[in-house]
C-alpha cells in the first residue's frame, strides 16, 4: 500500500481544542491506524507541523509525540512546498488574519469555528478561498457525534412523522476561578477578547439544526451575563463582559420551533451535558452526545395532571434506547479523514468557508435580537 505525506499546519495547537481534539485525537490517531485509505490503494498520511506563539510549549508537545517539526514562525511553514494544509486553533481575534496568510501562501485551509468576528469577513474569506481554487472546512464536530447521528437515522427513516419542536440544553457550571479553578479561559468572558456564549456555541446549533431539522428562518435571543466577575490563570478578579448565558428561540423551515439554552452556569441535571428533545407526531427522542432514548406514539403513556398526589409513574424508564449498530469513531477525526479525502482524492465535502460563514451569521443576529429585543429574520448570504 502506497503512503501518501501530506503536510498540516496545525497552529494554536498548545491550547485545549487544537492539542486535545485535533492533534492526539485526530491526526494522531489517523496515524495509529495506518493513515487514511482512499479508493485507489493509496493512504493519506498526515504530516503534522506545530504552529504556536511557546517555544518551551511546542518542544514539550512534540517532544511527548515523538514529532520533530514544529515552530513560531508561522510565515515560514506557510512557505513550505511540502505543507499542503493549514489549520487553525486559535482565539477567534488571531484567526481571520492567520487564514488571509494561508490563503495568499496557497494552502488549502480546514479552521475551528467561528470562521471570522463578522459574517462580511468570513464571507470574504470563503471568496478569497473560491478564487484562488483552495479547498476549505469549517469544524463541524457535533454532527458526527454518535447521539446525533443516530437522531439522524431516525428523521432519514421517518420515525418521527412530522416534526413539530426542538428542545435543547447545553451547559455546565464553569468556576468563576476564586475557590476553584475554572474549567475554561478567562478569555471567554471577555466580549473585547472574543468571548461570550453566543459566538461560542450559536454556529453549532446553526448547523445541527440546520443539517437535521431545517434551514433557520428568524432568531429571538435573550441574553445574560450572570456571573459579573471571575479570576483569570494569575489570580486576578476581572470584570466579565461577555454573555455566559443565551436562550434563544429559532424558528425553522417547515413551522419548526426549536428552543436552545445555553450557559456557563447551570448545574446539570441530565444524562449528559448536551440533550436534544424532539418532539413529532408519531413519537419523540432525546439525543445527548452518545445516547438517544425514543418513545413510539404507540407506547406513549397518558399522564394526567393531579398535584394533590404524588407521581407513581417513573417516566425516564417509559423510553427505549436507540442501538448503536455501528462503530462510532471520534466526531473530529471523522470530519479530518473526510476533509483529507475530500483535499486529496476530491470527495464532497459540504461544510465549507460558505457554512462556517453562516454560523457566524446567526451568532451576529442573535446578539442584534438581545440587544434590541425583538424577533430577527435570517437573511440569505451574499456570496
Amino acid at each position: 500500500m502506497t503512503r501518501r505525506p501530506i503536510g498540516i499546519i496545525l497552529n494554536g495547537v498548545t491550547g485545549r481544542m487544537g492539542y486535545r481534539q485535533h492533534l492526539v485525537r485526530s491526526l494522531l490517531a489517523i496515524r495509529e491506524q495506518g493513515g487514511v485509505p482512499l479508493d485507489d490503494g493509496t493512504t493519506v498520511w498526515p504530516e503534522p507541523v506545530l504552529v504556536g506563539r511557546s517555544e518551551t510549549r511546542l518542544r514539550e508537545i512534540a517532544e511527548r509525540h515523538g514529532l520533530a517539526d514544529w515552530t513560531t514562525d508561522l510565515s515560514a511553514a506557510l512557505a513550505r512546498d511540502d505543507v499542503k494544509i493549514y489549520f487553525d486553533a486559535q482565539v477567534t481575534q488571531q484567526r481571520e488574519k492567520a487564514i488571509r496568510q494561508a490563503i495568499d501562501a496557497g494552502k488549502h485551509i480546514y479552521t475551528e469555528k467561528p470562521l471570522a468576528e463578522t459574517s462580511s469577513g468570513a464571507l470574504e474569506l470563503a471568496r478569497a478561498a473560491s478564487a484562488a481554487g483552495l479547498r476549505t472546512g469549517v469544524v463541524q464536530d457535533k454532527l458526527f457525534l454518535p447521539g446525533l447521528r443516530k437522531l439522524k437515522r431516525l428523521i432519514d427513516g421517518g420515525f418521527f412523522g412530522r416534526i413539530l419542536s426542538v428542545r435543547g440544553e447545553f451547559g455546565y457550571w464553569v468556576f468563576e476561578g476564586d475557590w476553584q479553578p475554572a474549567q475554561r479561559p478567562s478569555w471567554n468572558y471577555r466580549a473585547e477578547d472574543g468571548g461570550g456564549i453566543v459566538v461560542d456555541m450559536f454556529p453549532h446549533w446553526q448547523y445541527v439544526l440546520e443539517e437535521l431539522f431545517g434551514e433557520v428562518k428568524a432568531v429571538t435571543t435573550v441574553i445574560a451575563t450572570h456571573i459579573p466577575r471571575r479570576v483569570d490563570e494569575s489570580g486576578n478578579s476581572y470584570p466579565a463582559t461577555a454573555d455566559d448565558a443565551a436562550y434563544g428561540i429559532f424558528e425553522l423551515a417547515g413551522g419548526i420551533v426549536a428552543q436552545l439554552n445555553s450557559s456557563w452556569c447551570v448545574r446539570v441535571n441530565r444524562d449528559e451535558l448536551v440533550e436534544f428533545q424532539v418532539d413529532g407526531t408519531e413519537g419523540s427522542a432525546v439525543a445527548g452526545l452518545r445516547g438517544c432514548k425514543i418513545q413510539h406514539r404507540a407506547v406513549t403513556p397518558k399522564p394526567v395532571w393531579n398535584p394533590d398526589l404524588p407521581v407513581t409513574e417513573n417516566f425516564r424508564s417509559q423510553w427505549t434506547e436507540v442501538p448503536d449498530n455501528e462503530e462510532f469513531d471520534n466526531g473530529f477525526k471523522v470530519q479530518w479523514e473526510a476533509f483529507l479525502r475530500h483535499v486529496v482524492a476530491g470527495e464532497p465535502f459540504r461544510w465549507d468557508f460558505l457554512a462556517g460563514a453562516r454560523g457566524v451569521q446567526m451568532a451576529e443576529l442573535g446578539l442584534v435580537s438581545a440587544r434590541e429585543g425583538r424577533r430577527v429574520e435570517v437573511p440569505e448570504l451574499d456570496r
